[in-house]
C-alpha cells in the first residue's frame, strides 16, 4: 500500500511541487525519480521493518545500545555523554535528515538553492529578508558564546558527527524522499547548523513585532482612538505573575525609563509619512503555548504535576521527535529538536519542565540617515560613523548568483533601504535592533535541564537563555514548582519599540537589560500552582515596558479552572489540555443576544436561535461555534473596517479582546458608526447586518456539508513544502480554536501534549500530531494524529537499563566503536 502511495505521490508532484503557497521548482528526471534501484520505490517501507542493527563507526569512545520501542521511541543508554550525542544526531538522521536541513536552509536564506526564485520572485525575497534580517550573523554570533563553554562545544560536535555518520553510510537508495523529488543532496552537518536552527526558533518565538503597521496605526488614529483600539491591557488579564505581598514586583527600576524629551513631536505624535508595504514573511501570531504546574496540595496523590503543550506550526514531519537519553549521570526524556542535541520539552529523575513563549517585544527598528546613496556611513549622535558592509551571496538554483549588499549599523542591519522597500512611496533606511543577534548560548539552557536534580540547578540552567524569552515551568519530585519568564528583556519605557524610533542619536536606544532576579517568577505560591499561556506576565504596576500584543482568554480559563480545582489527576490534566470551552464566546454572549430578532430574516434569525442554545464548547460536530465565529468575526469587519480601509496602509489588527471589553464598557462604542454612510448606525444596527452577512457564509457552509465547526475550521497537518497534499493529513477531526485551552487552528495548534506527574518513578505521558518517521513511506510517518485528535495520550516509558528484555521493546540498535 505504502507503495503504491509513494508512486502516486510521485507521479502528482512531478513539475508541480510548490513552497511558500505556489511556487513551482523543477524535480528530478523522471527517470531517476522511479529507478527500481534507487528511486521513490526505496522509500517505501515494509510493514515488517526492522530497526535491529549492530553499527561499528570510527568517533565513538564506548559503547551505546538503543532500545526502540513499539511507537519507534529509541531509549538511548551511553557509557560516555559524548557518545551520547553522537548517537542522538545519528538517530535524528535517520529518522529525519531532510526537515533538519530544510529548516536550517530556510533560517540562513538558502531556500532559492534547492526551489528556485518562486513565482513573483517569493522564495528569494523571503530568503533575502531572512539575510538582511541577519539571521547568518546572529547564529554566528552564537558560535562564538558556544565554544567558549566546553559542554557545549563538546556535545555540539559530538552531535554533528553523529549525523555525518550517518550521512557518510547512507545510500542513494536510501536518501529521503524529498531529496529525490528536489534533486539534490543533503550537506555535512555542522555546529553551526544547530546555532543556525536555534536561531530558527528564536525568528518563529521572538522574530514577529507590527512596528511598521503600529507606526502607521499611530499616524492615523488620534491618541484617544489609537489607545482605546489598541490598549495594552484586557480587564480579562490574568497575568502569569500576579503582584502580591508574597510576590512584589520590583518597585525601583534599573534605569531611568522616562521616554526621551523630545518624544511628543519625533515618536508619539502624527507624522504623516506611513508606509505602505509590510514584511509578508512573518511568523505565525497563533504560536504560543500553555502550561501549569500544581502542587501536592492540589493533586490527590500529594505529588506535582507539570503539564505543558506547546502551539505551534502542525507540520508533516513534525517539529519534535521523542526519545530518551541516559547515561550513567543522568537520564532526560520528552521532546527533541531534530537538529539539536539535548531534550528540549520533558522531564528525568528528578524535575520536569516545560515552556511557553514569553511573547515580550525584542525586535525594534530605527530609521538611519545615510550620508549619501552608497550608505557608506550615517549620522549619530552629531557626527557621520562608517557602516559595516556585509556582502550575501545568494544561489538560486538555475540562474546566476545574487549579491545582496547589507549594511550593519550600530543599531544591527539595515533591513530595509533603496534596494528593498518597506514602502513604495519613499526609501525608508530602517535598521533592526533585535535581541537574537546578541552572543548567547541558549541551547546549554536544555543541557543544563536535562541534568538537573533541584530547583537551584533548574534556576541555574534557564539563565542561559537569552532569546527567545519564555516562561520556563518547573516541578520535583521534592515538591517544588516553580515559573521564571527569562531572557534577556530590554529595559523600557512605555510604547518604546511600538513604532519606528529615530536612529540618528543614541536617545532612543536601549539603555539597559532587565536584571534577571527582577524578571517576572512565582516559586511555591499559596494558591497552589503556577500557569502561563502567553498572556501578559504582569499587570500595570510592573515598571517595565513588556510590549503591546498579547492573548487573554486562554490564560483566564486556565487559573479559572485551577483555581476550583483539588485532588487532581493526570487524567484530569490530560482532559484540561484538551478543553474546548469557549471563554471569548461566554463573554461576547450577552452582547450578540442583544440583537434585535425582528429585524432578521428567517435564515438569520435561525443561526441567532442556534447561536442562543450553543453550549459554548468548539466541539466537533458544533453548530454553535461555526455561528459565533463567522458572526464575530463579520461584527468586527463592520465596525473596523471603514476607519482601517480610509487609511489606505497595513494597520495591524486589534487584540482578541478589544472589541468583546470595548462594547461590554460602551454599549454607544464610537466606532460601531460607518463613517461611509450618512446615518449613525448603533450597536443594535450592525448587530443584526452583521449576522445577515454571517448568514450567506453559513447558509454556503451547510450547503457545502461544512457547516460543523470541525469542518469550517477544517484543520490540516501539511507537509513543510506546504502544498504537496499526497504527503499532508488534510481535514483532521478536531476541536478547539484561538484562544481555547485546545488551541487547534487550521494549520497551528499543540504540537506536543505532556503530562508528568511526580511519583517517585515519574509518571508521564504525551503525544504530538505525526509520527517519529520523517519518511512518508513509513507507517510511522503520521501514525499519532487520530490519536492526538481523538485527545488520546501515550505512556512516556522511562525505561531503566535492566529492562532491556521488557516486551515494548521492538528493535536494538548497538554502537560501538571501530
Amino acid at each position: 500500500m505504502r507503495l503504491i502511495f509513494l508512486a502516486g505521490a510521485a507521479l502528482f508532484t512531478i513539475g508541480l511541487i510548490y513552497l511558500l503557497n505556489g511556487s513551482q521548482v523543477l524535480p528530478a528526471p523522471l527517470g531517476k525519480l522511479l529507478s527500481p534501484q534507487h528511486g521513490v520505490w526505496q522509500n517505501a517501507e515494509a510493514v515488517d521493518e526492522s530497526f535491529d542493527g549492530d553499527i561499528s563507526i570510527r568517533g565513538l569512545k564506548g559503547n551505546t545500545d538503543v532500545y526502540i520501542d513499539e511507537r519507534l521511541v529509541p531509549h538511548v543508554f551511553a557509557e560516555q555523554e559524548d557518545d551520547l550525542y553522537f548517537v542522538q544526531g545519528y538517530l535524528h538522521a535517520k529518522f529525519r535528515l531532510w526537515q533538519m536541513e530544510f529548516q536550517t536552509h530556510a533560517a540562513a536564506g538558502r531556500l532559492s538553492e534547492i526551489l528556485g526564485e518562486g513565482p513573483d520572485s517569493r522564495i528569494l525575497q523571503y530568503d533575502r529578508s531572512m539575510r538582511r534580517l541577519g539571521m547568518v550573523y546572529a547564529a554566528e554570533r552564537s558560535m562564538e558564546e558556544m565554544e567558549k563553554s566546553p559542554a557545549s562545544k563538546a556535545q555540539y560536535e559530538a552531535y554533528s558527527n553523529g549525523v555525518n555518520a550517518y550521512i557518510d553510510q547512507m545510500t542513494e537508495a536510501e536518501l529521503p524522499l524529498e531529496y529525490k523529488l528536489l534533486g539534490y543532496y543533503p550537506e555535512k552537518w555542522t555546529p553551526f547548523k544547530t546555532a543556525l536552527f536555534l536561531k530558527y526558533m528564536s525568528y518563529d518565538l521572538a522574530g514577529r513585532e507590527d512596528d511598521l503597521e503600529f507606526s502607521n496605526a499611530r499616524d492615523n488614529f488620534s491618541k484617544a482612538d489609537f489607545e482605546s483600539i489598541f490598549n495594552i491591557l484586557s480587564d480579562s488579564l490574568k497575568p502569569v505573575v500576579p503582584n502580591t505581598i508574597e510576590n512584589p514586583y520590583p518597585v525601583k527600576p534599573v534605569v531611568d525609563l522616562a521616554p526621551p524629551a523630545n518624544a511628543d513631536s519625533l515618536y508619539y505624535s502624527f507624522r504623516n509619512d506611513s508606509l505602505t508595504a509590510s514584511d509578508p514573511f512573518k511568523p505565525a501570531r497563533e504560536n504560543g503555548s500553555n502550561n501549569w504546574a500544581v502542587a501536592g496540595s492540589k493533586t490527590k496523590s500529594g505529588r506535582p504535576i507539570l503539564a505543558n503543550d506547546p502551539h505551534l506550526g502542525l507540520n508533516l514531519p513534525s517539529l519534535w521527535f521523542e526519545m530518551q537519553l541516559t547515561t550513567p549521570e543522568f537520564s532526560a526524556y520528552g521532546a527533541s529538536f531534530p537538529g539539536s542535541p539535548n531534550v528540549i520539552i520533558g522531564f528525568n529523575e528528578h524535575i520536569a519542565f516545560g515552556f511557553t513563549n514569553a511573547g515580550r517585544d525584542v525586535k525594534d527598528y530605527y530609521e538611519i540617515q545615510f550620508q549619501d546613496q552608497g550608505n557608506n556611513a550615517y549620522l549619530y549622535n552629531g557626527e557621520w560613523k562608517p557602516s559595516t558592509k556585509r556582502v550575501e551571496i545568494i544561489r538560486i538554483k538555475g540562474q546566476s548568483l545574487l549579491r545582496d549588499t547589507v549594511v550593519y549599523t550600530h543599531f544591527g542591519p539595515v533591513m530595509y533601504d533603496h534596494t528593498f522597500k518597506a514602502s513604495e512611496r519613499e526609501v525608508r533606511n530602517l535598521a533592526v535592533r533585535w535581541k537574537a543577534h546578541d552572543s548567547s548560548n541558549d541551547g546549554l539552557a536544555f543541557y543544563g535541564l536535562n541534568h538537573a536534580k533541584n530547583y537551584e540547578e533548574y534556576l541555574a540552567a534557564i539563565r542561559n537563555l537569552g532569546c527567545p524569552g519564555q516562561n520556563c515551568i518547573f516541578a520535583s519530585r521534592s515538591g517544588d514548582i516553580g515559573i521564571w519568564q527569562q531572557g534577556e528583556f530590554p529595559a523600557k519605557w512605555r510604547r518604546q519599540g511600538d513604532f519606528i524610533m529615530p536612529g540618528t542619536d543614541s536617545s532612543y536606544m536601549w539603555k539597559a537589560m532587565i536584571p534577571q532576579s527582577e524578571n517576572p517568577h512565582m516559586v511555591n505560591p499559596p494558591r497552589g500552582y503556577v500557569s502561563s499561556a502567553n498572556q501578559l506576565s504582569t499587570d500595570s504596576s510592573y515598571p517595565y515596558y513588556t510590549g503591546n500584543v498579547f492573548p487573554v482568554y486562554r490564560g483566564y480559563i486556565i487559573n479559572r479552572m485551577l483555581d476550583s480545582a483539588s485532588h487532581i489527576t493526570p487524567e484530569d490534566m490530560m482532559k484540561m489540555q484538551c478543553d474546548n470551552y469557549n471563554v471569548k464566546a461566554e463573554f461576547a454572549r450577552e452582547i450578540l443576544l442583544r440583537t434585535n430578532t425582528n429585524v432578521l430574516d428567517e435564515t438569520a434569525r435561525k443561526y441567532f436561535e442556534t447561536f442562543r442554545s450553543w453550549d459554548l464548547r468548539n466541539e466537533i460536530g458544533s453548530m454553535g461555534a461555526t455561528v459565533f465565529e463567522l458572526w464575530w468575526q463579520q461584527l468586527q469587519q463592520l465596525i473596523w473596517n471603514d476607519e482601517f480601509t480610509l487609511a489606505g496602509v497595513p494597520l495591524p489588527w486589534p487584540s482578541e479582546y478589544a472589541l468583546v471589553e470595548s462594547l461590554k464598557n460602551d454599549s454607544a462604542y464610537k466606532f460601531t458608526d460607518d463613517i461611509n454612510t450618512p446615518a449613525k448606525e448603533s450597536l443594535e444596527d450592525m448587530l443584526a447586518l452583521s449576522l445577515k452577512k454571517a448568514s450567506d457564509s453559513l447558509s454556503r457552509l451547510e450547503r457545502e456539508g461544512r457547516g460543523q465547526w470541525e469542518k469550517a475550521k477544517d484543520t490540516r497537518i501539511t507537509h513543510l513544502l506546504k502544498v504537496i497534499d499526497p504527503l499532508s493529513r488534510l481535514h483532521v477531526r478536531v476541536g478547539g480554536g484561538k484562544g481555547i485551552i485546545n488551541a487547534t487552528n487550521r494549520d497551528n495548534g499543540p504540537s506536543w501534549r505532556m503530562v508528568v506527574h511526580m511519583t517517585d518513578g515519574i509518571e508521564a505521558y504525551g503525544i504530538y500530531p505525526g509520527g517519529q518517521s520523517g519518511n512518508p513511506g513509513s507507517r510511522y510517518y503520521d501514525n499519532f494524529i487520530d490519536d492526538w485528535a481523538g485527545g488520546k495520550y501515550y505512556e512516556l516509558w522511562m525505561m531503566k537499563k535492566e529492562e532491556n528484555k521488557d516486551k515494548r521493546i521492538r528493535w536494538t540498535m548497538r554502537f560501538r566503536a571501530a
